[in-house]
């Protein structure tokens, strides 16, 4: 067992949330430029070096760009054996590029905790779901509008979410949506805004959802809303520019990431992982890491925070 090394314990659980992967049908390189393809595959790829550690991997929608089934299926193959392999549950989100029936039948069937807490719904119903990690409620809600690209909340989820909501989960409750209720500097976003954000107020003020998760806004950032501290993260497929003329929008092919969530006990703390390979300017190991565990907490402050004499 590690030795607690400052004020806070280990994390209890660690949350991997990829967004935006925009996977195209036979692999097609975003507008001709991005290839979502490989950039799936590196972010793979970095979640599987952290092993057992992940709890859940959490996609934020837009995991197909035109809701093809075949990319659908392409995304579920790679992050799959990932997820297994981690020992964690995969938990998928509806976003505006992806289409609810082809959604529903390639990611939702394939998990039995979805699948089991959507029965009796219609391919074209809102998809939301529940996934409980080991007392944690995770809340996956569907803020899309079919045939349109900005956000709403149909009155049969909003009334579905309280209901859900109404009992304190062990572990606290953790939201997840494509549309996320935050402003963004990029202007012209504001019109594919998520609707109803009043209503969703309402609902989750006081409640005991801990965080709330979003894509979408293909950049990472972080807020609150009713309270709440909500996290976006940076999309897999390519990058929107914030510090872009506001009247503008932007896409760049690089700044790729991901979000890890971690859950202690009364703390949560989001960090953004890059998914392109960069070159490293320092690695401390694990052997430093031992010797500090073996020390008294005066000859750690010695050994790794004594600056050296100029």
């Amino acid at each position: 067992m590690a030795v607690q090394l400052g004020r806070f314990a280990q994390a209890q659980q660690v949350i991997a949330h990829v967004s935006d992967t925009h996977l195209l049908s036979g692999g097609r390189r975003l507008g001709g430029v991005a290839d979502t393809v490989v950039a799936l595959e590196r972010t793979a790829e970095r979640l599987a070096g952290m092993g057992d550690r992940l709890d859940a991997i959490v996609v934020t929608g837009d995991v197909a760009d035109l809701g093809e089934p075949d990319a659908y299926d392409r995304v579920r193959t790679v992050l799959e054996p990932v997820a297994e392999s981690a020992g964690a549950r995969l938990v998928w989100v509806m976003g505006n590029h992806d289409e609810r029936a082809p959604f529903r039948a390639a990611l939702i069937g394939s998990t039995p905790d979805a699948a089991t807490s959507e029965r009796g719904q219609s391919l074209d119903a809102p998809v939301n779901h529940v996934v409980d990690v080991d007392g944690l409620r995770l809340v996956a809600i569907d803020s899309t509008v079919p045939g349109y690209h900005h956000g709403d909340l149909e009155p049969e989820t909003l009334e579905w979410l309280e209901q859900v909501l109404a009992e304190p989960a062990e572990r606290g409750t953790i939201l997840a949506l494509h549309h996320a209720p935050i402003p963004t500097p990029v202007a012209i976003m504001d019109v594919l805004e998520l609707r109803r954000q009043d209503e969703l107020a309402a609902i989750v003020r006081d409640r005991d959802v801990r965080l709330i998760l979003g894509g979408h806004l293909h950049y990472p950032t972080t807020g609150s809303f009713a309270g709440i501290p909500v996290s976006v993260a940076g999309a897999a497929a390519y990058t929107i520019d914030p510090s872009a003329s506001p009247r503008t929008l932007v896409g760049i092919d690089g700044g790729r990431s991901f979000t890890l969530v971690h859950l202690f006990e009364d703390a949560v703390t989001t960090s953004v992982v890059p998914i392109d390979a960069h070159p490293v300017v320092s690695r401390i190991d694990a052997g430093m890491l031992a010797e500090l565990e073996a020390s008294t907490p005066e000859q750690r402050l010695e050994r790794f925070s004594r600056k050296p004499p100029t």
